[in-house]
C-alpha cells in the first residue's frame, strides 16, 4: 500500500512539465495543485488517520485505498486545473491517512528491538512506488499522454481493495486494548494462523478514552517531544516536498530533456529506498534521533553546495545522494512516531505528526512555485530550503522523548 501510495504522490509531478505545456499552465497555478494534493494529505493524516484507533487499522487502509483509486482514476479524465485540484485534494486524503494507518499497524506486528527498522522498511515502498512511477511515466506519457498515467495509477489502487479485505490482519494489539465486537475470536484467529496458542478470554480493558484522543498528545508527559516531532516533521516536509515536486520541472529548466528530467525524480527515489533501509539499520544500532540528525543535517550541506555540481554529469547522481540522505532521515521521523505513542492513540499520534508535517509540505511546493514564477535559478531555489532540512536535523537531535534513543 505504500509502494501505491508513493505512485499516486508523484504520478503529478513526472506529468507537470506536460500539463504545464499542453494546458499552458503557469508555475504558480502548478504549485496550487501540487499544494492541494499535500494539503488532502495534511487532512487525512489529521481527520481521518486517528479513526483507526476506533475503527481499526485494516478498515482505515480500505478507506484510504478506495479514496485513491477512484480519485486517480477520475483526474485521467480532468480538463480544467481547478477539477485536477479538487481530484488531487481527495487522493491526498486517502494518501495521509493510509500512511499514518500502515505505520501504526507495522509498529504493533515487529519486535521492539527491530521496530525502527521495520517501520522505517515497510514506508520503503513509498519511493519503491515513485520509481516505479517514474519508469512507466518515461514510456506512457510521451506515448499516450498523461491522462493514462493517472487512470493506470487508479486502477492499480482499486485492484488492491479485494486484497486488503481477504488477506490483511488487523492488530492484534488493537483487539486486545479496544476490544470490538467478537475480538477475542478475531485475535485466535490470527493466532491460529501464526501457530500460536488460542487466549481464553481477552485481559482486563483499560478505561475508555472519550472522542478521538488528541489532547494526549499535549498531555504533561508527550506535550513538549510531540511539539519538536511535528516541528522536525513541519521543515522536513517542506524541503521533501519542494524536492519531489519541483525536480522534474527544474531540472528540465537547467536543460536537461524532458527524459532525463522525469529520470532525475526517479533517482531521487531509487536513493530513497536505499536511504530509508539503511537508515532503519544503522538507527537500530546507534539511534534514531543521531542517525536522522546525520542524515537531514547531510542533505542541508549537499543543497548548500549543488551549485557545484550543475552542467556536470554528478547532478544525476546528487539528486539520488538526496533522495538517500533526505527521505532516509526524513521517514526516520515516522518511526519516531510510532514508537513514542502507546497502542491506545498510535495512529493519532502518527497521524497528527503527518498531518502536522505536512502543512510544511503544503507551503514548501506553493513556495517553490512562486519562487520559481520569479526566475530564480535551481541554486538558489536549493540554496533556500537547504534552512529547513538543517533546522529538521537540529529539532530531531533534541526530541525529549524517554521511548526514543
Amino acid at each position: 500500500m505504500n509502494i501505491l501510495d508513493g505512485m499516486d504522490v508523484l504520478v503529478i509531478s513526472y506529468c507537470a512539465p506536460t500539463i504545464a505545456q499542453s494546458w499552458n499552465v503557469s508555475p504558480e497555478a502548478l504549485g496550487a495543485v501540487f499544494s492541494s494534493g499535500l494539503a488532502g494529505m495534511a487532512l487525512g493524516a489529521l481527520l481521518l488517520a486517528p479513526y483507526a484507533d476506533f475503527i481499526g487499522r485494516k478498515k482505515m487502509i480500505l478507506l484510504s485505498a478506495f479514496l485513491m483509486g477512484i480519485s486517480m482514476f477520475l483526474t485521467g479524465y480532468t480538463e480544467s486545473v481547478l477539477q485536477l485540484i479538487i481530484l488531487r485534494f481527495i487522493s491526498g486524503l486517502g494518501i495521509g491517512s493510509m500512511l499514518a494507518s500502515t505505520a501504526a499497524l507495522t509498529a504493533e506486528y515487529t519486535p521492539n528491538k527491530s521496530k525502527d527498522f521495520w517501520v522505517s522498511f515497510v514506508i520503503g515502498g513509498y519511493p519503491v512506488g515513485a520509481v516505479m512511477a517514474g519508469y512507466v511515466a518515461a514510456y506512457v506519457i510521451p506515448t499516450f499522454g498523461w491522462q493514462l498515467m493517472f487512470k493506470l495509477a487508479g486502477f492499480a489502487s482499486l485492484i488492491t481493495l479485494p486484497l486488503i479485505y481477504f488477506f490483511l490482519s488487523e492488530s492484534i494489539e488493537f483487539y486486545l486494548r479496544k476490544q470490538p465486537k467478537h475480538a477475542l475470536e478475531k485475535v485466535n484467529l490470527i493466532f491460529g494462523k501464526m501457530q500460536l496458542q488460542p487466549l481464553v478470554e481477552l485481559p482486563q480493558k483499560l478505561p475508555k478514552n472519550i472522542g478521538i484522543p488528541v489532547k494526549q498528545l499535549l498531555t504533561k508527559k508527550y506535550q513538549i517531544p510531540t511539539i519538536q516531532l511535528w516541528t522536525a516533521l513541519f521543515f522536513a516536509f517542506g524541503c521533501l516536498y519542494f524536492l519531489v515536486s519541483w525536480i522534474p520541472k527544474l531540472a528540465t529548466n537547467a536543460g536537461l530533456s524532458m527524459e532525463l528530467a522525469i529520470y532525475s525524480g526517479t533517482v531521487f527515489n531509487v536513493g530513497a529506498f536505499f536511504g530509508i533501509v539503511i537508515q532503519g539499520y544503522i538507527s537500530s544500532k546507534m539511534g534514531l534521533k543521531k542517525t536522522i540528525a546525520i542524515f537531514l543535517v547531510s542533505t542541508a550541506v549537499l543543497m548548500a553546495i549543488f551549485q557545484i555540481f550543475i552542467d556536470s554529469n554528478a547532478l544525476l547522481f546528487i539528486f539520488g545522494l538526496l533522495g538517500f540522505t533526505l527521505q532516509g532521515g526524513f521517514v526516520g521521523l515516522y518511526a519516531v512516531a510510532a514508537r513514542m505513542y502507546p497502542t491506545e492513540f498510535r495512529t493519532t499520534g502518527v497521524g497528527w505528526a503527518i498531518g502536522a508535517g505536512r502543512l510544511g509540505g503544503v507551503l514548501g511546493p506553493a513556495l517553490g512555485g512562486v519562487l520559481v514564477g520569479m526566475g530564480l535559478s535551481m541554486t538558489a531555489n536549493f540554496m533556500i530550503f537547504a534552512v529547513p532540512a538543517l533546522l529538521a536535523g537540529v529539532v530531531t537531535y533534541f526530541i525529549s522523548s524517554m521511548e526514543i534513543s
